[in-house]
């Protein structure tokens, strides 16, 4: 017989997913979370930071007898400057991750652990937390006007409406 979740016994702690970029809102959410929302006991609470790397671009070959050669609006892309753009995402991905993990060093009771999936934020965020069992999403928001949300979409809007855990979207203090 399964028992309900209102009969099983507690978990040893929560799993809360914090999505992490390069941006301040980011770790003023992260910072946030960390101050407000994990526990403090020891053993408790393990926070996972989500980062979604933006994938590569595709660039669609105008000849296809240059091989290793890609063309985009006259400008040849060879396998080497592909290589240089892959190893400068790679860099501020690291960068962001470690920042972040930095912030939570701060926290010695908390138990961290870093996921990097390359993506659309919207759909790596959403997903990762389904596939971590994460208790909790908390994500900063950007502050988008309705222009800037029109054409660039929210992704803190998307997670909230689409993400089957609970999303805490933390704004960062006006200055």
């Amino acid at each position: 017989m399964a028992s309900s979740p209102s009969s099983a016994p507690a978990a040893a702690g929560r799993r809360i997913a914090v999505a992490v970029d390069e941006g301040e809102e980011s770790m003023h959410a992260l910072s946030w979370c960390l101050a407000n929302v994990v526990s403090p006991a020891a053993g408790g609470d393990t926070v996972v930071l989500l980062h979604a790397r933006r994938p590569r671009p595709v660039y669609a070959a105008m000849d296809s007898a240059a091989a290793g050669r890609m063309m985009d609006a006259g400008y040849m892309l060879t396998s080497d400057v592909m290589a240089s753009v892959e190893r400068h995402a790679n860099a501020i991905s690291a960068a962001a991750v470690d920042k972040a993990k930095h912030i939570c060093a701060e926290y010695p009771h908390v138990k961290v652990e870093t996921l990097v999936e390359s993506g659309d934020p919207r759909d790596v965020i959403c997903d990762a937390t389904e596939k971590i069992g994460a208790d909790l999403l908390v994500m900063g928001s950007h502050g988008y006007g309705f222009i800037q949300r029109a054409f660039l979409g929210s992704v803190s809007n998307h997670c909230a409406q689409n993400c089957k855990c609970p999303v805490l979207i933390v704004k960062r203090p006006k200055e």
